[in-house]
């Protein structure tokens, strides 16, 4: 109790007005005592980490552990001989206890719901996203021991290596997006869903295309709801991140190499091996390389359905970029039967696209309807015009249904499925 009661005449200043004529004088009282806390935390934090057995009491009884860090940060704080209020010290034993039993300082990060990435840049540069933008928050490490003791943990249960110590988390939320999600956050319009559902439920191969961030994983996490329960799907990822919520799913992740080089299962690899596990439908999370080529040949194969992911920032790009990574399996195949193997097996291109304010829209929705020549054809069925933005950077535009009626409108008559004419017709305006 010495401790916190010395506190208050540590505090007592804080709370007076001498300077109060002066805003650099009072700022700068203002954070004396605050540097003083920071300093003493960060010496105290440091002393309780090197004393304690964190693997030990990580796998001891909560309670019991608990128990013994908070007789030991008092032990600790008595020989520091500085003061503490009872609040800092609660905050300080918090802080321990998330170190011990799960990320440190990133812990309250992965608490609050309203957190959607965590990027750790350094020790003491931790960036996070909220609605759609990234702000730099006052959490840090103690140093880059221990960063890299927090990345460790993250890593050492999926058998990945630590290169680097900078860290990127990408949170989901409890529940994975439904359209009515999206639409609710005006990033799709209703007319769009009922299309693009009605395409899953008629087997459209579809490819959905966008920048780093800009949501291509939660819009195909949305997708596939449509996907009947009925059918055996297979998911392959790099990184588990794809949440489907029918029965019959058998779910793939590849593998790195470990430390001597071998038991590396690549994305490719798992393209490969999950055509003998009788899917109905492929869904790989994102091409990247090479397995580009055994995706659209297991689209053209009897995976009608099927559905990934790409880096591009445009339907068009999302081909270009495409056609280079079956180039980096497929050396021999020339140009021409590459963009024919392109246009044969995809229908339908998504466009994902982060814009300046933060928020995530589907900004095109393009149907492949052959070649002409050595060039593969393409036309807009929906698309996202923006009109500008207002004082407060909020974007103004439309969604915009361009009047083209999909050629795969008849594979969806085949399955039952008519769509009224004027769904292709339509605007809707956003701000």
């Amino acid at each position: 109790m010495s401790s916190v009661a010395g506190t208050s005449s540590v505090a007592r200043p804080l709370q007076g007005r001498e300077g109060s004529g002066d805003p650099k004088r009072a700022a700068a009282l203002n954070a004396a005592p605050r540097q003083q806390y920071l300093d003493l935390r960060a010496s105290v934090h440091r002393k309780l980490l090197n004393r304690l057995n964190l693997e030990a009491l990580a796998q001891a009884d909560r309670s019991r552990a608990e128990s013994e860090i908070r007789s030991l940060l008092t032990e600790l704080l008595a020989e520091e001989g500085a003061p503490i209020s009872l609040s800092e010290r609660e905050t300080l034993f918090g802080e321990i206890v998330d170190d011990v039993f799960g990320l440190g300082p990133l812990e309250p990060l992965l608490r609050d719901p309203s957190i959607s990435d965590i990027l750790v840049n350094t020790c003491k540069h931790v960036y996070v996203e909220r609605g759609g933008q990234l702000e730099r928050i006052p959490t840090s490490f103690q140093d880059d021991r221990h960063l890299l003791r927090v990345i460790d943990r993250i890593v050492s249960g999926v058998g990945r290596r630590v290169d680097d110590s900078s860290l990127s988390i990408r949170r989901f939320g409890a529940r994975p997006f439904l359209m009515a999600d999206l639409m609710a956050k005006k990033a799709i319009t209703a007319d769009m869903v009922q299309f693009l559902s009605a395409c899953i439920k008629a087997r459209v191969n579809m490819v959905v295309s966008g920048g780093t961030g800009s949501g291509k994983t939660t819009l195909l996490n949305a997708l596939s709801c449509y996907i009947p329960l009925d059918e055996r799907v297979a998911t392959i990822e790099d990184a588990a991140e794809l949440r489907l919520q029918q029965p019959h799913v058998v779910e793939l992740e590849a593998r790195p190499a470990n430390v001597e080089g071998k038991g590396e299962i690549t994305i490719r690899d798992l393209v490969r091996n999950s055509l003998r596990m009788r899917p109905d439908r492929i869904i790989v999370g994102e091409v990247r390389g090479e397995e580009a080529l055994d995706m659209l040949q297991a689209m053209n194969t009897g995976h009608d359905g099927s559905l990934t992911t790409v880096h591009a920032n445009t339907p068009r790009d999302a081909l270009s970029r495409i056609e280079t990574m079956i180039a980096m399996g497929a050396t021999n195949l020339p140009e021409r039967a590459m963009r024919q193997q392109i246009s044969s097996a995809i229908q339908l291109v998504v466009q994902q696209t982060r814009l300046s304010d933060g928020t995530r829209k589907v900004t095109a929705v393009s149907e492949i309807t052959g070649m002409e020549g050595d060039i593969i054809t393409m036309q807009d069925i929906f698309v996202f015009e923006k009109m500008g933005v207002t004082q407060d950077g909020k974007v103004i535009g439309r969604f915009r249904a361009t009047g083209v009626r999909p050629k795969c409108c008849e594979r969806l008559k085949a399955s039952g499925i008519n769509l009224p004419a004027d769904m292709f017709e339509g605007v809707t305006e956003v701000r």
